[in-house]
């Protein structure tokens, strides 16, 4: 590989230029190809970062033979697809999450990735952010457990946009995607396998066809238990809001930020390099290419939590 990683993204929408903002702050990386549903938005997006190459089709991309790895920000549907066509191009890649939306998919991009031998990433950014990476050490260095997690995640979406507030030409799920998020954070988190899950909803919507509202319970081989509620219904404050009751003190996470149980700030802003979560999560995709390990969130440790969302589908299926 040449001493700078080239790299194709593909997604120029709200989260994809998310990584481009990361990226500019990450030496050694040059993102050379950017790939998007709509040329002209999308040549504009690449006029404003310097991107020299623009197209609406993946493939041309994966013909580069200068592109080293791929970061998909795509619809929800395109991701275990696409994410395997990039190994069978023998770029590595990292997948925005959710990883799919289907324990077959997800399974078969591990699969491969076994085969290739590449690095293979899904974006669970919760394991990067400063504030739970904070949590996190004090659990490795046996300062404290968790007891409970109390998760929030809340947006006002009863119509298809983004988190720009644009139109979307897909549609968003609080299973396969939002509560990916937590699945996988409470299951790092508390170091410990999920044993128990429980899940019900609410009314499904007559023209988007999901769930709006929806309830989930956690529980964990050592005992650990989460409740997560989430909507598309609810009109602010929008966003995650993350609640750790542990064994020795109470933390609040809300994205990068933090507190404790009396709502006094943590400083987090010595956790890592940076207090953007997915300026870090790509800087471990890019360092993991280099070193040639896997990466925190590879493909194969985030399976377990498709297999938890897979169980919960077939629950929510039966009523």
């Amino acid at each position: 590989m040449a001493q700078t990683i080239k790299v194709a993204l593909a997604g120029a929408g709200a989260f994809g230029i998310k990584h481009l903002d990361g990226i500019k702050n990450i030496d050694g990386v040059e993102v050379v190809s950017l790939i998007g549903r709509r040329l002209e938005p999308t040549q504009e997006v690449a006029k404003k970062y310097g991107i020299a190459h623009v197209s609406t089709d993946l493939a041309d991309a994966l013909a580069i033979k200068e592109v080293d790895a791929v970061i998909l920000c795509t619809p929800t549907q395109m991701h275990a697809q696409q994410g395997i066509d990039c190994l069978r191009a023998g770029k590595h890649v990292q997948i925005e999450i959710p990883l799919a939306d289907s324990l077959k998919d997800a399974q078969a991009v591990v699969d491969l990735q076994k085969q290739t031998g590449l690095v293979a990433m899904c974006g669970h950014t919760r394991r990067f952010n400063p504030s739970h990476q904070y949590v996190h050490n004090k659990i490795k260095a046996g300062e404290l457990n968790i007891q409970q997690m109390d998760v929030q995640t809340y947006f006002f979406r009863r119509t298809n946009m983004n988190a720009l507030g644009q139109p979307r030409s897909w549609t968003d799920h609080l299973l396969w995607h939002h509560a990916a998020h937590t699945v996988d954070l409470f299951a790092y988190q508390a170091g410990s396998p999920i044993v128990k899950a429980n899940a019900v909803q609410g009314p499904i919507h007559p023209d988007l066809g999901i769930a709006m509202d929806m309830s989930i319970q956690l529980k964990a081989a050592n005992g650990a238990i989460c409740t997560l509620s989430l909507s598309f219904n609810n009109d602010g404050p929008l966003g995650t809001f993350f609640r750790y009751i542990c064994d020795n003190g109470t933390y609040i996470a809300r994205y990068d930020d933090l507190v404790n149980g009396k709502e006094e700030k943590i400083d987090v802003s010595k956790v890592d390099v940076s207090m953007n979560g997915i300026e870090l999560q790509d800087r471990e995709f890019f360092a993991a290419i280099r070193d040639g390990r896997e990466p925190n969130a590879s493909v194969a440790q985030v399976l377990p939590c498709y297999q938890v969302l897979h169980d919960l589908d077939q629950q929510l299926a039966k009523g």
